[in-house]
């Protein structure tokens, strides 16, 4: 009855384990995981298999619109950075990789000075500290992975079209945003609430929707990374009408930049986040992964216990200074794909 998985991003990687905490469940289950963590000779019937699958995946992503501005957007952004690598590779990078570049690589990187062990549940201080000892007991010591390079800035506007034989086109429009360390985190994270993270409250749903019906949806978000993650902007218009909602995009950014929030949308977006934040919080498996991202990016250890106070504690001129040194509408990558070649 056990819950086991696996994951990879752009700057981490997990294995997982949910399970009954009482001895007869949680012990079998977590012997399980560690023969995973143990074991990395990857069995070349399984890695073929994999590769299989990774490249019917690719293929299908080729297919998908958002998946292709996705790309575009990431490799304009990020250039050489390794950031601006997909998650899932290229048929490219999965045809060239063999067995021994992932024993090679596992064997680098899942090691006990590169990771950080969470649990969450129904276990002592004492237990807890048995149980981490069993993970030592199969990691190797090994070295922390370096740091990663330092995320260049935009220093022009990039304009990408991407044709696609689709009446919709999928729009990307952003910069590199911040870190999970960033001294104007939530100044940026509480002002992106009422840009466009609020869903249909937000400035530019407004302005896109609500006042010229160009899109169904429209949003925008901080992905704070270990280095700089991205500022996203994205919405889906018609083909004929991409031009004209990219417009109103931009100008709503400047005019955020410039002015800020007023006082009603800040208040407005203060209770959402702080009403909501205790329901973010609620089970153990949103716990575990706060958690996670606390000890992986080395943020305070009094993170949760503080999210609300610095939240509240951010004003509008907090925001506009923030905005004004860290939006830059005139230097962002546009990606657009649908329609024709021109």
């Amino acid at each position: 009855g056990a819950q086991y998985g696996a994951g990879s991003l752009r700057d981490m990687a997990w294995l997982e384990l949910r399970s009954l905490s009482r001895p007869e469940s949680l012990d079998p289950a977590l012997e399980v995981l560690l023969d995973i963590v143990a074991d990395s000779q990857f069995p070349k019937d399984d890695f073929e298999r994999a590769r299989k699958q990774r490249l019917v995946a690719l293929k299908a992503e080729e297919q998908s619109p958002s998946n292709i501005a996705s790309k575009a957007y990431y490799q304009a952004v990020y250039a050489d950075h390794p950031y601006a690598s997909p998650v899932s590779g290229t048929i490219e990078s999965v045809q060239g990789i063999n067995r021994k570049d992932l024993i090679d690589f596992y064997e680098t990187y899942y090691v006990a000075r590169n990771g950080v062990l969470v649990l969450v549940g129904d276990l002592n201080r004492k237990q807890a500290e048995a149980l981490a000892l069993r993970f030592d007991e199969v990691l190797e010591e090994g070295k922390k992975a370096p740091a990663l390079p330092e995320v260049k800035a935009l220093d022009k506007a990039q304009l990408i079209r991407i044709p696609f034989p689709s009446e919709q086109a999928h729009i990307f429009i952003g910069q590199p945003g911040m870190s999970r360390t960033d001294p104007d985190y939530f100044p940026l994270y509480l002002g992106n609430h009422v840009l466009g993270g609020s869903g249909f409250t937000s400035r530019l749903m407004k302005e896109v929707r609500s006042d010229r019906g160009l899109a169904y949806s429209v949003y925008s978000y901080f992905l704070p990374m270990r280095a700089q993650g991205p500022f996203l902007a994205g919405l889906q218009t018609r083909v004929d009408q991409a031009d004209q909602a990219v417009e109103i995009v931009y100008d709503t950014l400047s005019r955020f930049r410039d002015d800020g929030p007023d006082k009603k949308e800040l208040m407005a977006s203060k209770r959402n986040i702080t009403g909501g934040f205790p329901l973010r919080i609620a089970s153990n498996s949103d716990l575990v992964q706060y958690l996670a991202v606390i000890g992986f990016y080395d943020l305070p250890l009094d993170y949760l216990d503080s999210f609300v106070s610095k939240v509240e504690a951010v004003d509008s001129k907090a925001i506009q200074d923030a905005y004004q040194r860290r939006l830059h509408p005139e230097r962002m990558v546009t990606v657009i794909v649908g329609g024709e070649q021109e």
